[in-house]
This record gives C-alpha cells, sequence and structure tokens, in this order.
C-alpha cells in the first residue's frame, strides 16, 4: 500500500521516520496544505493522511494527549464582519448563499476506527473570538483545504490529530512535545491497521 503522510511543520513530524510511508511538510494553514495536497495526489497514493496537532474547545468531551480520527471539518472563518458581528457563509439567507455545502465529511474511515471521532473547524486565525465553535470538538489551521482538495480528486484521505492544548485564549499553554509523541505512536498504529486490511 503506497501512503504519503501531510505534516504541517518539522516539530509535528519530527518524530516520525518509516521506509515504506512517504513524508510531507506541507506547511501551515489552508493555503499551504491545498498546494501541497495538490502536489501529493500527483504521487497517486493509495490513501493520504494529515497528522498534526490541534486545540480541543472546553465543552468537547475530548482531552489533551488524545489522539482522534477526524470525521468532518468546516472553514470557520469564511465569510464576513457587519455592524452585528460575523456572519459565516453558511448563515446567509439561501437566496444569497454562493454555496450551502461548508460541513465536509470524510467517507474513508475505517469501519472500525481505532481512535475516537472527533468534529473540527479549520481556521487561519487560530483562537479567533467569532468562531462559532458549538458544534465541533477541535480547532486547527489545515484540515478543510486538505477534505476539500481530497474529494474533489477522489483522494482517499484521513485526518489524524493529537490534542496540544484547550482552546482558551486566557490560557494558552500546549504540550507540544507530549503531543508530538501521541500523534507518532498513533500515526504508527493508524498505518499498520491500514496495511493490514489493504
Amino acid at each position: 500500500m503506497k501512503i504519503t503522510v501531510l505534516f504541517p511543520t518539522h516539530t509535528e513530524a519530527s518524530l516520525f521516520e518509516r521506509p515504506d510511508v512517504t513524508k510531507i511538510i506541507s506547511g501551515v494553514g489552508l493555503t499551504a496544505t491545498a498546494y501541497a495536497t495538490v502536489k501529493a495526489i500527483q504521487d497517486r497514493p493509495d490513501i493520504l493522511i494529515l497528522a498534526g496537532i490541534a486545540g480541543v474547545f472546553p465543552h468537547s468531551s475530548h482531552r489533551v494527549y488524545d489522539v482522534v480520527l477526524v470525521e468532518s471539518e468546516v472553514e470557520a472563518d469564511l465569510g464576513f464582519f457587519t455592524n452585528n458581528g460575523f456572519v459565516h457563509l453558511a448563515h446567509l439567507p439561501i437566496d444569497m448563499a454562493f454555496e450551502r455545502r461548508h460541513t465536509l465529511t470524510c467517507g474513508d474511515l475505517p469501519t472500525t476506527p481505532l481512535f475516537p471521532l472527533a468534529k473540527s473547524l479549520s481556521v487561519n486565525a487560530a483562537m479567533a473570538p467569532f468562531i462559532d465553535s458549538r458544534e465541533v470538538d477541535l480547532e486547527n489551521m489545515e484540515g478543510a483545504a486538505f477534505f476539500h482538495v481530497c474529494q474533489q480528486e477522489q483522494q482517499r484521505f484521513l485526518e489524524l490529530r493529537a490534542i496540544s492544548n484547550v482552546v482558551d485564549i486566557d490560557n494558552d499553554q500546549w504540550d507540544m512535545e507530549g503531543s508530538v509523541k501521541a500523534l507518532t505512536t498513533g500515526l504508527h498504529q493508524l498505518i499498520d491497521h491500514l496495511q493490514q486490511g489493504k
């Protein structure tokens, strides 16, 4: 099985080495991720995995160091401001909306996932105060672009995240080392599972 893993940063990729897997540093953010995903798809992998850390919203049942598979993504800062605040494109009246489909789902999840499933949103500005996070668990900066490109190109894909911090602008304590260790362990488990089921 030909597997390619995209990591947003060198830090997230630092502990992962595996001779049977292609490793790519995609860059942080939606634009860099979209470009890296398109380039990776050109090499025709059997499956493309986005692996990185994420913040967890306080209302979620997930906790720091958990490793999760992302089942859905939404580009949460896609919209504009009015005198009444931020309006996401998904919340426009139907006759004004450019596109009604804003939540992207992963159709390639294993039948029996090894990890809990999580709903995520993607932003270019982490911890933005205007984001509506009520229906999601996680925040990241790449997933929605990754989902979109993979879906458009009919590329089989998964997103694996290890939780590094709570999304709280008043208490921004991250454990990069611990979450990257958890991510690396989880990624090896996921790849082993995929290869055994090929």
